[in-house]
């Protein structure tokens, strides 16, 4: 049976984020997607034009109807919009016998809002220490901890204000400084740097959906968090570099690079 992996996120319309991206990398990587939506958005490639929250009582039945009876290996969670849904999810992960992998989604690609500023104590003191791997980038790390990091020596500084809050492991998505699209992975104890070329690419949308649930697809294959992170920057890395025009605007990652390329 394959790997089960379940995505509790928001839906983006213009398919490169959100849900639809959780999907589409799940479905690449050989496992099979769920999903629980917690908001549906009106987005394209300019960006969010509205965004409407489902109520927690619909995301807590989506929830239990997928869990209960068809299990999971994995769960990621994407954008949860308002500290209800925040605690919600929470609660439910909590509760799961699983690994998470916490994306906390704040701002789109397009510096649109994702995340209620009510709604940040609750990812800080519920939804972070519920965290297998919590995967934040850099505007997301000023948003919760203060630390706004401008050069790589400071992913260290950013890391450590992120682990306070309790994740198991954090992962400081440093693709915003200049040079090589430098990550840290780091539990507090062991440290890994992750590092890769910088492709003079402007389509990007749906990078850190997409790396969130590449992680969540290994673990759930059974790999230890290091490895896991490591293969999940190797595919996100392809799918960067092989990103599209699409619509007026910043273009998606290409979730299916690998499946294209040729056997031989």
């Amino acid at each position: 049976m394959k790997p089960l992996v379940l995505t509790v996120a928001g839906s983006d319309s213009g398919g490169g984020a959100g849900i639809q991206a959780d999907l589409k990398t799940m479905l690449a990587l050989g496992v099979h997607g769920m999903s629980v939506v917690t908001a549906v958005t009106a987005q394209n490639s300019l960006g969010v034009q509205g965004a409407w929250e489902l109520p927690a009582e619909a995301v807590r039945a989506q929830y239990r109807s997928v869990v209960d009876d068809i299990g999971v290996q994995a769960v990621k969670t994407g954008m949860l919009a308002s500290a209800e849904l925040v605690e919600t999810v929470a609660e439910l992960i909590s509760g799961t016998d699983a690994p998470a992998v916490v994306d906390p989604v704040g701002i789109s690609k397009h510096g649109d809002s994702l995340l209620a500023a009510s709604a940040l104590d609750a990812v800080r003191t519920k939804l972070l220490p519920a965290a297998t791997v919590a995967t934040p980038n850099l505007d997301e790390v000023a948003q919760l901890t203060g630390v706004r990091v401008d050069a790589e020596e400071r992913l260290r500084e950013a890391a450590s204000a992120v682990l306070a809050y309790g994740p198991r492991w954090v992962l400081i998505k440093g693709g915003h400084l200049p040079g090589d699209a430098v990550d840290l992975l780091t539990d507090g104890a062991e440290e890994h740097w992750l590092r890769a070329p910088r492709y003079d690419n402007r389509h990007t949308h749906g990078t850190g959906c997409t790396l969130a649930s590449a992680i969540a697809a290994q673990l759930a294959m059974g790999l230890a968090v290091p490895e896991a992170v490591t293969a999940a920057k190797a595919y996100v890395t392809g799918a960067i570099a092989a990103g599209f025009a699409l619509g007026r605007g910043i273009g998606p990652v290409d979730h299916g690079w690998a499946l294209r390329r040729d056997p031989r």
